[in-house]
């Protein structure tokens, strides 16, 4: 999604652990052992291992590499990486150079503002654009498949309750892969400011998808939004919450949400703090501005030069309660912006 204004706060960030090698194309040094922990903490919960500024302001096969809203891990371990301007990467997991590029489009050929990506378990990528709002199944080679069922009211008005460039940010496949959710970026009209919808489908036969359950989750402030959602093992929720504040930057915290004794709230039509609605539970892990800075540099006022536009995630591994979870940044193709990519190991807790 582009930048929008919000309050944000202003949080002194922790002194440098590592610098660059090289600015723009090196990253932070890895090193994660014992001596290096406290220096790279960002809480309790959450460290930094590294960041990597490598595809800011490059080009692959004549697209533009950046503007990146969705990230995700495919079957055969490379890393996929969504545009919000219709194209869709293949990154090396690893080195993160891209491999190959597919320029998507809807059922008339016009671009998506595609924001949320899954893998499904047969490849098929499906994948959020919200201007509708909408969500397709595409091929491996950005062929349509199918396109699921959107609840009226998410809709943008006039058709419904949303408002433009405010819907489908998030996108993540429950346990199981049986269930998948989406994830509203603010609230719609007629419900509380702050409250904002995660819709979900069930799989049913030929891997097509029905509606299922609705939840409501209540962001830090009522100014932040929901740019993203990925699902732990055990059916909670990695949740991002973003904002920015022209002259001051960005604001980006990471949830932890459990959905699974909240209320279904798709037969519920104004959200407005009434009695008996058991929003999703949520515990924040930590306030990316707490992060070292690890010598990264902003184009642009910060609270700590390590922010940016901060959009995509998707956890890449784990090991007994510590998740391998990596983070990029929407530049907006804006020379005060960055394309950064952050490498995190989050330790959620039970």
């Amino acid at each position: 999604m582009r930048l929008r204004t919000v309050l944000a706060t202003a949080t002194v960030a922790l002194a440098a652990a590592t610098c660059l090698s090289a600015a723009g194309t090196a990253t932070a040094d890895a090193d994660t052992g014992t001596n290096s922990s406290a220096a790279h903490a960002c809480s309790p919960s959450v460290s930094i291992d590294r960041f990597s500024d490598a595809l800011d302001k490059t080009t692959y096969d004549g697209t533009f590499v950046g503007n990146f809203s969705a990230l995700a891990v495919d079957k055969d371990g490379s890393l996929a990486a969504l545009e919000d301007r219709s194209s869709l990467f293949d990154l090396d997991a690893k080195t993160l150079a891209p491999k190959r590029v597919v320029q998507l489009a809807d059922e008339n050929g016009a671009a998506l503002d595609s924001e949320g990506l899954v893998i499904d378990r047969d490849g098929t990528r499906l994948i959020t654009s919200e201007t509708e709002p909408s969500i397709r199944r595409y091929s491996a080679d950005g062929k349509i498949l199918d396109r699921l069922p959107v609840p009226s009211s998410l809709l943008v008005a006039p058709a419904g309750r949303a408002t433009t460039n405010q819907t489908f940010e998030g996108l993540t496949l429950l346990p199981g892969g049986r269930t998948l959710l989406a994830s509203m970026e603010y609230a719609i009209s007629g419900d509380s400011t702050g409250i904002v919808r995660f819709q979900t489908w069930n799989r049913t036969k030929g891997d097509h998808w029905r509606l299922g359950a609705q939840y409501a989750y209540r962001t830090d402030e009522a100014i932040l939004g929901v740019p993203e959602v990925q699902a732990l093992p055990d059916g909670r929720l990695l949740v991002l919450e973003r904002g920015f504040t022209s002259g001051v930057g960005n604001t980006v915290r990471l949830f932890l949400a459990d959905p699974r004794h909240a209320t279904d709230t798709s037969g519920i039509e104004n959200l407005t703090g009434q009695a008996g609605v058991r929003l999703i539970k949520k515990t924040l892990l930590t306030d990316i501005a707490t992060c070292p800075s690890l010598g990264a540099t902003a184009k642009q006022p910060q609270p700590n030069p390590l922010l940016d536009n901060i959009e995509g995630m998707v956890v890449t591994g784990h090991d007994k309660d510590r998740f391998k979870v990596l983070l990029v940044s929407d530049d907006n193709q804006n020379t005060a912006q960055t394309t950064r990519f952050y490498y995190l190991t989050v330790k959620p807790g039970h």
